[in-house]
């Protein structure tokens, strides 16, 4: 029997079509999550415990993506150049509400602030300072890290309380973490937000005393930073989603356990280039909480996000469980024995 050329050209593009959808079908998925800040956020220290992980390699591969901070995570989600962002709360609602990113969900926990009788951050003044109540920061000046971050709405929060407002009680100028201590030095700002490692400093120790905390400022430990992603990223690969949730469940439960915390101190080490006795802090009681099934804790991120609309960065209050979708972290864990 004689074939003619088109059937047999058809054939060939039929196999050669089936052979690139299978191999597509094979192909893992290559997640890019965010990071800012190294060993405290996920993305930077989850998977150098790849050991832990059943999933990566066959189902998904991961690429950690470095961002100097949360504002370009919102622009490169919204440009699809990202598919997870670990937002503050006050990013994640500034992208839901400012940036009219509608279609965002929040699907896990990163850190939360003051919870469980963990750390919560804390706003420092000179020992020495004649400053001892937040009233007597009226015609002062005041470092946080940027206008609208979760920094600067706890301070504006705090400082709202007891009648101040500014510019016309006080000043507001913007400082990386590595410079406060030495504004503070410097007499150039009467108070300083600081976080560890930095205030682990003997000097900083020596000289500075916390003023207030954001637990103080909030009304209560927060929901600080989320894993958001797009609706329809999440649909359209909900089930590689939660094997990789799967893995990263399983290291976030050995990274806090307290058993593995020598072992772990050694990872953050070697992440940070700096020496082990400088990060005994990481996920212990006096880090921020990271919960060990990264689920999220809603009611402390709508108190949050409250302060954000109280203070003026919200055009208008925001409900954020039509923002959630935990069903992933819910059946990840689930699978875990």
């Amino acid at each position: 029997m004689r074939f003619s050329a088109t059937i047999v050209g058809m054939a060939v593009a039929a196999a050669f079509g089936f052979g690139a959808s299978v191999a597509q079908a094979q192909t893992p998925l290559n997640i890019r999550i965010a990071w800012v800040v190294p060993v405290g956020n996920w993305a930077s220290i989850l998977y150098e415990k790849k050991d832990l992980m059943t999933h990566y390699g066959k189902t998904y591969t991961f690429t950690p993506t470095h961002f100097a901070g949360t504002p370009p995570m919102i622009t490169a989600l919204a440009a699809g150049e990202l598919d997870i962002a670990d937002l503050a709360y006050s990013s994640f609602a500034t992208a839901v509400e400012n940036a009219g990113m509608k279609d965002i969900k929040f699907i896990a926990d990163e850190a939360q602030d003051g919870a469980a009788g963990h750390e919560s951050g804390a706003y420092f003044v000179l020992k020495d300072s004649p400053i001892k109540k937040v009233e007597d920061l009226k015609g002062k000046v005041v470092a946080d890290v940027g206008a609208g971050s979760a920094v600067d709405i706890a301070i504006r929060a705090m400082l709202k309380k007891h009648k101040l407002e500014t510019p016309r009680d006080y000043t507001i100028v913007e400082a990386a973490f590595p410079n406060m201590e030495s504004l503070l030095e410097s007499k150039k700002a009467d108070l300083i937000a600081a976080v560890q490692p930095f205030t682990l400093k003997p000097s900083f120790i020596q000289n500075t005393r916390p003023l207030f905390t954001s637990a103080d400022a909030l009304g209560g430990a927060t929901q600080f930073v989320v894993w958001t992603a797009h609706a329809d990223y999440i649909k359209k690969n909900r089930a590689v989603l939660v094997d990789m949730f799967e893995d990263a469940i399983r290291v976030t439960r050995w990274l806090t356990d307290p058993k593995n915390h020598g072992a772990v101190v050694q990872i953050a080490a070697q992440i940070t280039k700096q020496p082990p006795e400088q990060l005994q802090y990481v996920f212990s009681k006096t880090d921020l909480y990271r919960d060990p099934n990264m689920m999220p804790n809603v009611p402390n991120l709508q108190r949050a996000v409250d302060a954000q609309y109280e203070v003026g960065y919200l055009k208008q209050k925001l409900d954020v469980k039509p923002y959630a979708d935990l069903s992933m972290v819910k059946e990840a864990a689930a699978r875990i024995k």
